[in-house]
């Protein structure tokens, strides 16, 4: 078996998520709650336009889900807790020696390092039972890991953060050499490149520890997109530079440099938590189009926008109020994860 995580900008099967289920993420009074709903359905109507969207729905939400879904989203029964599809479900890898198989990576979900707050014992099944809907082979790993925390360019660079992977609420045994032995065996990535670390809000309470999908992404070999934070009131100001300095050292699977493309943050820097993480990283890209975040922020998401236009050519760039994903504690790329098509064998 060869494994490979194709790139986001692979063409999709579709895309996978899990509607919301009351609890602690979604929110303590009927407005959080509803508004949480509507945040997680319009995403989904979003990437719908692009192409088919699979929904895991716990049967104590099918009457809302059905209620609020269009009839064009699949909806698939199955417990839910956390709703983080990026996180608890599998990532998708193809075998390059077996054209045809679809593999499934069931990573090791703890919730983000097992913190009191989390509830995630039934989401930590979600890619066992994805992987058994599509007829994925299952990858099983013993590595405690999440989707948002891994970037790939599909040639066999992955993109870490050494606060994720090493975390020791994670994978308190495990040195820099184990984890790339097992991203080569899982998704086939060769060359590791490490982030010391991610964005200040990530490391609050409720935090993922620095995931990478809200820092930066690999829009296509040798191009890396960042989160800027230009501005120095913004403890992020800092952490950004030094992570473009650090990355412009790096070097990717084939031995090439970074180009290193700035996204801007938007202008708002603080909530009623503290500094923001806000960032238009966290986006998904679609068959024929890119779903972005918003921020209610007019002229940084035109840019934003127009920045993911230019490194996604030929691609359509929406964008979804992304605030009260945020609020909870992730953006778009966090709760959808992509199914590759699978190549069929040659005749």
């Amino acid at each position: 078996m060869a494994w490979r995580m194709p790139s986001e900008t692979a063409p999709h099967e579709r895309t996978w998520m899990a509607f919301p289920a009351e609890g602690f993420t979604l929110g303590e009074t009927d407005a959080e709650r509803e508004e949480g709903y509507a945040t997680w359905t319009a995403v989904a109507h979003a990437v719908a336009e692009f192409e088919p969207v699979t929904m895991l729905v716990d049967p104590s939400e099918l009457t809302r889900a059905r209620r609020m879904l269009s009839e064009q989203i699949e909806i698939i029964e199955a417990p839910v807790d956390e709703f983080w599809m990026r996180d608890s479900g599998p990532t998708f890898v193809l075998d390059e020696e077996r054209p045809g198989v679809l593999g499934a990576v069931d990573w090791v979900f703890n919730g983000w390092g097992a913190p009191a707050w989390a509830q995630w014992r039934k989401s930590a099944e979600h890619a066992r039972i994805i992987a058994a809907h599509t007829g994925a082979e299952l990858v099983s790993s013993a590595l405690v890991n999440e989707g948002g925390g891994i970037h790939v360019d599909g040639e066999g660079t992955v993109l870490l953060t050494e606060t994720v992977q090493l975390d020791p609420r994670r994978n308190p045994y495990l040195d820099k050499a184990r984890v790339e032995a097992e991203m080569l065996r899982t998704i086939g990535a060769s060359k590791a490149v490490w982030l010391p670390r991610g964005l200040t809000r990530d490391y609050d309470e409720f935090g993922t520890n620095g995931h990478v999908d809200i820092v930066a992404t690999l829009v296509s070999p040798g191009r890396l997109l960042l989160h800027a934070q230009n501005d120095p009131e913004h403890p992020d100001h800092a952490v950004t530079n030094d992570l473009r300095a650090h990355l412009a050292g790096q070097t990717d699977a084939a031995g090439r440099s970074f180009e290193i493309i700035d996204i801007p943050a938007p202008s708002t820097l603080r909530d009623e938590e503290g500094f923001v993480d806000w960032s238009y990283v966290n986006h998904l890209v679609t068959n024929a189009g890119v779903v972005a975040c918003g921020f209610g922020d007019e002229k940084a998401d035109a840019e934003a926008r127009a920045i993911l236009a230019d490194v996604y050519p030929g691609r359509r760039v929406v964008t979804v109020d992304a605030r009260p994903l945020f609020d909870r504690g992730g953006g778009i790329h966090c709760i959808t994860q992509q199914q590759p098509v699978v190549p069929t064998a040659a005749r």
